[in-house]
């Protein structure tokens, strides 16, 4: 028998597993979570076009033909009056827009215009200032051209690392319910496309890693971090996520009894959830949650009463939990039981509805002026590259080193 030939990818298990639709990775094209906190931004521009005559000496072409140029206020009069405007000014201009809103009518006239007169470095210079954004703690202006970089090439390893950062950065610093979800969902999804998309990335695998870990999804959290320590050459970063998939063994073990309750295995969820109730995870009320169901589906309804009365005693308002006592107590015949629960359930269902009213009332306000108004700087945080864990695709190689200096000043005095 003769056996298959390995690729190199394949011997260094290398895996791409998802292969997205190009709707669903191209920032372009999918869904703008976070989007709607941007577009204020595009407010401080007007727009104008370029003339004929500039047309005609440009390299561009007729790309630009009928197509608005971005301008701040303070730049229309220099526009207008002759003296013209630097082409990396209009390139910054068209980064923002392009930033702030992905879907903006015109974005791809803009990338192609970009491309043509200045190439793959404009898209470093253009990264380049979402680090320098980043560092000084303007995350909002880091988001935006990240956000551009990726209008430019949609999966660029650099711009998709430092976005995800930067979302990080921007959801761990707010209390506001909407912002932190749309920013949490939007940064856990480029973290999992970065890991599909560049597979041999190890920092990827190091935040998706955490980003699960923060969702209680250990056993997802393991596999992650068993990618990154397949990948990285870091060993003080090998060292920490060693310790950190030791110190949840115990987590990962209870998350697959969980599991096997909720898929039907009731006897392998109990067995390996009993062994849990003699140690420190023994006030984990989801822990006698899942074992009181696996009790009941097993027949065995003294067990799971005293499982759910348990969680009542560490989480007194757990709907679920009473639901679940309630249709014990109504197939018992148990009417004291019964109308107690009933009313119980009742009262916080109330009590939850109008608190979650209030708080949607306060983060609809709340929402609204993040939406309206600029952002304080945060605290200041780089959103660097580790060198050491460059992807080895050939076209990246050049695009991951940092623009030199004299990149940024050829590019303003291009007219």
């Amino acid at each position: 028998m003769v056996k298959e030939k390995k690729s190199l990818a394949q011997k260094m298990g290398i895996t791409r597993t998802v292969e997205r639709p190009r709707e669903e990775s191209d920032i372009q094209l999918r869904e703008d979570r976070v989007g709607k906190y941007f577009r204020k931004y595009i407010n401080k521009f007007v727009f104008v076009e370029f003339s004929d005559e500039f047309l005609k000496k440009s390299k561009s072409g007729n790309i630009m033909k009928g197509v608005p140029v971005p301008l701040r206020k303070k730049e229309v009069k220099a526009f207008a009056g002759g003296e013209g405007v630097e082409m990396l000014v209009l390139a910054e201009n068209m980064a923002w827009v392009m930033g702030c809103d992905p879907h903006f009518k015109y974005t791809q006239q803009y990338c192609e215009f970009l491309t043509k007169g200045y190439g793959k470095k404009m898209v470093e210079g253009i990264l380049k200032k979402g680090r320098d954004a980043a560092e000084q703690g303007e995350m909002d202006q880091a988001c935006i051209m990240f956000r551009a970089c990726l209008c430019m090439q949609y999966d660029y390893l650099h711009a998709m690392y430092s976005y995800a950062r930067a979302l990080r950065v921007m959801y761990m610093s707010s209390r506001n319910e909407e912002y932190v979800g749309r920013f949490k969902a939007e940064a856990l999804d480029w973290l999992e496309l970065l890991t599909e998309t560049h597979p041999r990335f190890a920092m990827g695998f190091y935040y998706l890693g955490y980003a699960y870990l923060n969702m209680g999804l250990y056993a997802k959290t393991v596999a992650t971090w068993n990618s990154f320590l397949k990948f990285t050459k870091n060993n003080k970063d090998r060292k920490e996520i060693k310790s950190r998939i030791q110190q949840i063994s115990d987590p990962v073990k209870i998350e697959e009894g969980c599991n096997d309750i909720m898929a039907g295995r009731y006897v392998d969820g109990i067995n390996t959830l009993e062994l849990y109730t003699k140690t420190q995870y023994n006030d984990w009320w989801p822990l006698h949650y899942y074992l009181g169901v696996g009790y009941q589906m097993v027949g065995d309804v003294k067990a799971a009463v005293t499982e759910f009365k348990k969680v009542l005693s560490m989480n007194g308002s757990h709907i679920e939990t009473m639901k679940e006592l309630l249709s014990i107590y109504e197939a018992q015949g148990d009417k004291d039981n019964v109308n107690k629960f009933a009313k119980k359930i009742e009262l916080i269902e109330s009590a939850q509805a109008e608190e979650q009213a209030k708080h949607m009332k306060e983060t609809a306000a709340e929402d609204k002026k993040l939406q309206e108004e600029e952002p304080k700087p945060l605290e200041p945080e780089y959103i660097e590259t580790d060198e050491s864990q460059r992807d080895d695709e050939p076209d990246s190689k050049d695009a991951s080193k940092e623009p030199k200096k004299t990149i940024v000043k050829r590019l303003g005095s291009k007219k």
